[in-house]
């Protein structure tokens, strides 16, 4: 599943340095799975992070046409949710959370400030959840 995942690119933060993103992308979506087979990317992908010490994955997986939900979308979710209780993650925040106005968002961006240039930061993008590893 490795084609699923893009590497997180250069990105400036502070006073010119620059620091390569530990984060990836994984486009869930693409292809159009079924909850099972999305499910499964999900977990591969989560163990293959983990296993790359990659600490944080942006999970785009839509939010159905109607753009109130998706099976993907809340499948996803609830996996997250279990793997939070696990201890197998660390957490997750659902894309419509993901904004300044959220404590928990702030709290990731103030320990990886990279995430404040994330296209999708502030943006309430249902179709994505950002996941720490």
């Amino acid at each position: 599943m490795g084609r699923a995942f893009r590497d997180g690119r250069p990105i400036r933060v502070g006073a010119g340095r620059v620091e390569k993103a530990k984060l990836r992308e994984l486009n869930v979506k693409a292809g159009m799975p079924s909850v099972d087979e999305a499910r499964h990317i999900l977990l591969e992908s989560l163990d293959a992070a983990k296993a790359g010490g990659v600490r944080l994955l942006k999970v785009i997986h839509g939010y159905g046409s109607t753009g109130v939900g998706g099976k993907l979308r809340g499948a996803l979710r609830r996996s997250l949710e279990l793997r939070k209780k696990e201890g197998a993650i660390k957490g997750f925040i659902r894309g419509e959370e993901w904004s300044l106005f959220s404590e928990e968002a702030r709290g990731l961006c103030d320990r990886f400030p990279f995430l404040r240039e994330d296209p999708d930061y502030c943006r309430e993008n249902p179709g994505i959840t950002i996941v720490e590893v």
